[in-house]
């Protein structure tokens, strides 16, 4: 490598250790809408429309197709989360604002280099999930928690990959996903009364986790104009949090759900394509997130094996963009994604912590091109506000009634590519 890349490896490498422990994140359940700037302006595709060094963050086989790079890049998150108690014995009834903190940042680094005629390899630092609330009035201060209440999940993925063309039109990839994550709860000391670790369910500071997994893909080229391409993500078996030992189902298991999705992308003409996708997030298969809190009012405790969750449903997300070369110099996206709702009606009494509700977002985004090849990309993202009633919700033995829970989402996203 040249002294150019080697500082631009270096620089990479410093912005990502600074940046790490900013990720928060919640758009399809608390899963990523996207993994870099140019796939979020287009909703998030980026299964078979590999466009940057990020490619393995979406389908690791597009790490061989999208040239030698370094991008790095940032997006500000606005979430707005909330909640209402409705028809409760204890005189919870209120609405509560879980925004005591506002905004948070979401960087981003992918490097990717061709080896021979027909290899390549990358790494990518991204977020690929999280939740964030901070309730300064503490909607469970009927029942007996104190304080402010909230939950804090931040997900940090590090991908390396390899890809490899296996001719001119088809390339298969792999890669590693390795996992970082921090827990935080507080203000929900009360449900520890409930708990086969009492001491271990709320004000016990930042705990962390790790694990690994695969992530497999392909990309083909069907035609001149028609581009498929498939990925599958393991699920990844993650160590314990142990200070939240009492409130995660397991013993403070809080695995990474197993994923994968299709995508299609047609050059309609020489300047535009339109591009599809379909993703799955198989969020029962992880029991923290997946069993629904009933086991807790047949005796089984939390924290317990089997023990009671969140109850999430898995999704299907739908994605569709269109992407339109104006100029040489300048590109355009904007992009719908659809996805089904994790959170059932049944479930949203514990999900006041984790009201990850939202389903549609719409997306722009543009890139220009300098005249020595770089690229500086932008954003925009807004996920609508989407309410779910509680049906049945809240148990009698804390009083019946309903929790209604409510989210939107904005975000502005920023990156510089260098092309080598």
């Amino acid at each position: 490598m040249n002294v150019r890349t080697h500082a631009s490896l270096r620089l990479a490498a410093g912005i990502a250790a600074l940046l790490a422990p900013a990720f928060a994140s919640a758009t399809n359940g608390y899963f990523t809408h996207g993994n870099s700037v140019k796939s979020n302006g287009i909703a998030g595709i980026g299964i078979a429309l590999p466009q940057d060094a990020l490619a393995a963050a979406s389908n690791p086989a597009g790490t061989v197709l999208v040239g030698d790079r370094l991008d790095l890049g940032a997006t500000w998150f606005a979430p707005r989360r909330s909640a209402n108690i409705i028809g409760n014995a204890y005189g919870a009834d209120a609405h509560y604002d879980g925004d005591d903190r506002e905004n948070f940042v979401l960087p981003e680094v992918g490097y990717t280099r061709a080896f021979g005629d027909r290899y390549a390899w990358g790494i990518a630092l991204y977020g690929n999930g999280g939740m964030n609330t901070d309730y300064g009035q503490n909607p469970y201060a009927r029942f007996g928690a104190s304080g402010k209440a909230g939950v804090n999940l931040e997900q940090i993925f590090i991908t390396p990959s390899l890809a490899v063309k296996l001719n001119e039109r088809h390339s298969l990839g792999v890669g590693l996903n390795l996992l970082y994550q921090r827990f935080e709860a507080k203000g929900i000391g009360f449900f520890g009364a409930l708990s086969q670790s009492p001491n271990n369910v709320s004000n016990r500071g930042t705990d962390t986790s790790t694990g690994v997994g695969v992530r497999l893909g392909w990309n083909g080229q069907l035609s001149d104009s028609v581009t498929v391409g498939a990925t599958w993500s393991s699920k990844i078996k993650a160590s314990e949090f142990d200070r939240y030992k009492g409130l995660f189902a397991d013993n403070g298991s809080f695995d990474v759900p197993e994923n994968y999705g299709i995508g299609i992308a047609f050059k309609a003409t020489n300047a535009a394509t339109i591009a599809a996708e379909v993703q799955r997030i198989n969020y029962s298969d992880v029991r923290s997130v997946g069993q629904p809190l009933a086991p807790l009012l047949q005796g089984v405790p939390l924290g317990a094996s089997f023990g009671p969750g969140f109850g999430w449903d898995d999704v299907t997300v739908y994605k569709l963009g269109v992407q339109y070369t104006l100029t040489p110099q300048l590109t355009v996206r904007a992009g719908f994604s659809h996805s089904d709702q994790p959170v059932p009606e049944t479930q949203t009494f514990f999900n006041i912590l984790a009201p990850g509700v939202v389903e549609n977002h719409v997306t722009l985004g543009a890139t220009w091109t300098t005249r020595q090849g770089n690229e500086v990309s932008g954003y925009l993202a807004h996920a609508s506000s989407k309410r779910v009633a509680g049906s049945n919700s809240i148990p009698a033995n804390f009083g019946g009634g309903e929790a209604d829970l409510k989210l939107s989402e904005n975000l502005l996203g920023v990156s510089y590519a260098w092309t080598f």
